[in-house]
């Protein structure tokens, strides 16, 4: 991989789930810096989740390219993109009743060779291998709920706890889907000074789709604001967290001002007088 290519190049992204069907990205093109965290809003339906799963290589665009790094993402082996890139996702009420630890120690998985008739996985945990998987949930704050099952925890800590595994894959970028979705306050709080932490200490490059527009304004570098699987607007948070872009996108009136300490762009909905008097 180059050095000194971007983390991702997209060019003319065209990606529907079926023939026929309308299309979820359309003539999409972007890049993501080494560095930084990037994140994508829009409404719903614009495109999101399909656009991370293309970067993870779980789903194969129709047309146009995605470059990792330099390298065709498309010409690489599904291990080799894991080994580089970990996908964070949305939905993870599926999770089979594994304990914290042992579900932190998947995230090595891609790290190891195949054996016998190309199995891998069967007895596989090596000494360096629990010492990452200790490190990152050292790193999460979850080493002290290694033991429990991962169905009997909160949703802050699965969430934290599923961070751990995908930095015990030792990626250099990370993806993550709403990952402050359904979480409290204090849970949300945590989950983004992770995600900063990480970011500035190791360098991990951070895409993170998200529909809280203060989240992506407070921690993100730039944004790619989707419309419709194209590409509304994009630029730093000043540039794309306006009154004139959000409501040409969201169709609805909102308040935007400045965050008293950091200076960047907030949103706050309407007053009960605004909503009223639209009715």
């Amino acid at each position: 991989m180059t050095a000194s290519a971007p983390a991702y190049e997209v060019e003319r992204l065209q990606f529907r789930y079926r023939t026929g069907s309308e299309w979820v990205l359309n003539g999409l093109s972007f890049e993501v810096h080494p560095g930084e965290i990037f994140g994508v809003i829009g409404p719903n339906g614009s495109g999101k989740t399909s656009l991370l799963k293309l970067l993870a290589r779980v789903l194969t665009p129709q047309e146009g390219t995605v470059c990792l790094f330099g390298c065709d993402l498309s010409a690489m082996r599904q291990d080799a993109v894991a080994r580089t890139v970990a996908l964070v996702p949305q939905d993870n009420s599926e999770i089979f009743p594994f304990t914290i630890s042992e579900m932190v120690l998947m995230g090595r998985f891609p790290h190891h060779r195949a054996g016998p008739w190309g199995l891998r996985g069967f007895g596989w945990e090596s000494t360096e291998d629990v010492r990452l998987a200790e490190a990152a949930m050292q790193e999460t704050d979850v080493l002290h709920l290694a033991h429990r099952v991962i169905r009997d925890v909160s949703g802050g800590e699965r969430q934290r706890a599923i961070i751990a595994r995908a930095l015990t894959q030792q990626p250099q970028v990370l993806l993550l889907d709403e990952p402050t979705a359904f979480l409290d306050l204090n849970h949300q709080v945590d989950i983004c000074a992770i995600l900063r932490r990480l970011n500035e200490e190791r360098g991990l490059t951070v895409v993170l789709v998200s529909h809280d527009l203060n989240v992506a304004s407070q921690y993100c570098d730039r944004l790619l604001l989707l419309n419709a699987g194209t590409a509304f607007c994009m630029g730093t948070p000043e540039e794309v967290i306006r009154l004139d872009v959000l409501k040409a996108v969201y169709g609805c009136e909102v308040l935007v001002d400045r965050h008293p300490d950091t200076g960047a762009p907030r949103v706050t909905l309407p007053g009960r007088v605004a909503v009223r008097s639209k009715e």
